[in-house]
């Protein structure tokens, strides 16, 4: 069987790829960590725990029916002779006006009708983005650039420190910078030129559609954990830190997703590159979901605001490492070359449905004063995360 060899991309291009991929993560991260929980508890007080979970999975619905849809409307584009880059600059331009749909919104109602504006906006940058580092990416450089996307979440984590941060920022301030930093890290991505760098035409590799739903399912259990300490960071730490000093744990929070996120990188990219030399990623991906089970563990016994935060940081340091190696591996399991869009679109669900299944699982067994019993179901979830990566096969058929 003859695979056809792609010339690798510059180190510009990836560059290029993994700040259009911080440029998404500074997209949702910061106002799902932060900015949402700071408004929906303003507005609900101490009802915040249900406000938010209906947020959140009305956002989950309409986020994974958009990014399926913007998925097949790019696929439609690129099987008509076009690409995906119009798609993609359509999604800066909604989602810099749904910010300002959050930052209106006055009542519970309202500021659910708003998350799913954004949410349907965001997925329409996301799904093209996606679908365009999956085809001008080489399989052999997708561990590199999966490591690369490990960038993301301190760059946005930064970002929500800077937000938070700053006393003299209003909120309307604060959604104003959001699209001015999203439209600065797509700009070099939106500029580059349009070059495939996978098989088209079915020569190459074909891979059974049953990997890429064994993957989902192992990246849904991961990041089922993910969306709750997200979504629910700054509820989890109200529950162990004592109320005199929770003012200050915004600002606190900011600075430990920052160190949290930061860690994860260099690893992430030395793993990528051992899997693109090797095409052996199930051990690292295995050792990466045992430390965030470790974390999520160490989260469910801490009673301090220290503890809690080192805890935090393990488990942060094991799920970035699996969600970025995973999303160079996912890439490389698409079934259909004419598709790509669509299913990756598919494969996000393992994305957006943890927004459905872990807001309830938190509403069920978390408190305003304990998350003990949610903490360790999550440990449990990401440990079978990764032993469901032990089921994807290295097996393929010829296209051509």
């Amino acid at each position: 069987m003859m695979v056809r060899r792609f010339p690798l991309r510059s180190p510009g291009f990836l560059g290029a790829v993994a700040l259009a991929n911080a440029g998404g993560v500074i997209a949702y991260l910061p106002l799902l960590t932060l900015l949402l929980p700071i408004k929906v508890e303003g507005l609900s007080g101490d009802a915040r725990i249900g406000v938010f979970t209906a947020t959140v999975v009305a956002g989950a619905i309409a986020a994974s029916l958009s990014n399926i849809l913007f998925g097949w409307l790019s696929d439609r584009s690129v099987a008509r002779g076009g690409g995906r880059r119009g798609w993609l600059a359509g999604g800066v331009v909604a989602t810099a006006a749904s910010y300002a749909g959050i930052a209106l919104a006055a009542t519970p109602v309202a500021l659910v009708a708003a998350i799913v504006g954004f949410q349907a906006a965001v997925n329409a940058l996301l799904a093209p983005l996606m679908a365009i580092m999956a085809e001008e990416v080489p399989d052999s450089q997708k561990g590199v650039a999966g490591g690369l996307f490990a960038l993301g979440s301190p760059m946005a984590s930064g970002f929500s420190v800077l937000l938070v941060g700053q006393a003299m920022l209003t909120e309307t301030a604060r959604f104003a910078i959001l699209p001015a930093a999203i439209t600065a890290c797509m700009l070099p991505i939106l500029l580059a030129k349009r070059r495939i760098a996978v098989a088209n035409d079915g020569d190459g590799l074909v891979w059974p559609r049953h990997n890429l739903i064994v993957a989902g399912i192992a990246r849904l259990l991961i990041q089922i954990a993910g969306v709750v300490t997200q979504t629910y960071l700054l509820y989890y730490f109200e529950s162990i830190v004592p109320g005199s000093a929770s003012a200050a744990l915004p600002k606190q929070i900011g600075h430990l997703l920052i160190v949290a996120y930061l860690i994860p990188l260099p690893v992430a990219l030395i793993l990528g590159r051992v899997s693109d030399l090797t095409q052996g990623y199930k051990p690292a991906l295995l050792i990466a979901a045992l430390v965030a089970a470790a974390g999520l563990t160490g989260m469910a016994l801490a009673r301090s605001w220290p503890v809690g935060a080192v805890a935090f940081a393990i488990y942060a340091t094991g799920s970035s490492v699996f969600v970025a190696l995973h999303a160079g591996v996912a890439m490389q399991l698409l079934p259909n070359p004419r598709h790509r869009g669509r299913d990756l679109g598919l494969l996000n669900l393992s994305n957006t449905l943890p927004s459905l299944l872990g807001p309830p699982l938190a509403w069920l067994f978390a408190t305003p004063q304990s998350f003990v019993t949610t903490m360790l179901i999550l440990a449990a979830l990401s440990l079978a995360g990764g032993l469901a990566m032990m089921g994807v096969k290295r097996t393929a058929v010829g296209g051509g």
